[in-house]
């Protein structure tokens, strides 16, 4: 059986037309941890723009999935260069959901991958909250201790935690809530399944918490196709900051 990453490869080389080649071509990864067409618990509804530019010399072969929702299709585009390829409500306007959240995974024929821009925000009635910017990653980010922080949970302010699993084994996680480095006021044990995003509140991790604000929670784990987040969220207008990890130590 051909590993995911075969089978965009193939994908690719059917899309670029390059049936004469004998191996699989490279192929260069980003990921958007989080994309989504969602509602949130004040229902306003979540949804998530995302723009792909090809700031190479030469055409690029793209594939865009949703890792965490098997049954979307895979979307190719051929982006010449210099172009530039925009999403407004990317899982509706790409896949044709009306409701979904996952990691986004973009991939390009060759050792570059296009740069990869998306930003959140949300929508109630009339009302239009300001852009998140969700960060993209290339490559590998795994690392053995991850840290976010600056979170919260009051009146004013709640948040978010992802936990994204784009690997083919379950990963085993360790979360630790502290409020002082290496101190941990909680502790939670939770397995993420193989190709799935758990997206939850920090106060459903860790029940214990009732109101405050400066926590970091330390995210421990040895599968390295993971990738974690945060967002702290305003509750007054939806405004959002997302949080990407730093580098833990013991």
């Amino acid at each position: 059986m051909f590993s995911h990453m075969h089978r965009l490869a193939i994908a690719l080389t059917l899309v670029a037309a390059t049936a004469a080649a004998q191996e699989l071509p490279p192929v260069a990864t980003t990921v958007v941890p989080v994309v989504g067409s969602t509602f949130g618990v004040s229902m306003a509804r979540w949804l998530t723009d995302v723009e792909i530019v090809n700031e190479s010399a030469l055409p690029a072969d793209v594939a865009i999935e949703l890792s965490s929702v098997p049954d979307a299709p895979i979307f190719f585009m051929t982006l010449g260069p210099g172009q530039t390829q925009r999403f407004t409500d990317i899982v509706g306007q790409a896949f044709g959901l009306e409701a979904a959240l996952s990691p986004l995974r973009v991939t390009t024929g060759g050792r570059r991958s296009v740069t990869v821009r998306a930003n959140a925000y949300a929508v109630r009635g009339t009302d239009i909250s300001p852009l998140q910017q969700i960060d993209a990653y290339g490559g590998e980010t795994w690392f053995p201790l991850r840290v976010l922080d600056g979170l919260a949970f009051s009146d004013e302010l709640r948040t978010n935690i992802g936990l994204a699993n784009l690997g083919d084994q379950d990963a085993d996680l360790v979360l630790g809530l502290q409020r002082v480095p290496g101190r941990n006021v909680a502790v939670t044990h939770i397995r993420v399944s193989a190709g799935t995003l758990i997206h939850t509140s920090i106060q459903t991790l860790f029940p214990m918490i009732t109101h405050g604000d400066g926590f970091s929670v330390v995210v421990e784990t040895s599968a390295r196709q993971t990738h974690v987040y945060a967002s702290v969220i305003r509750n007054s207008d939806n405004a959002a900051k997302f949080i990407t990890p730093r580098i833990g130590a013991r």
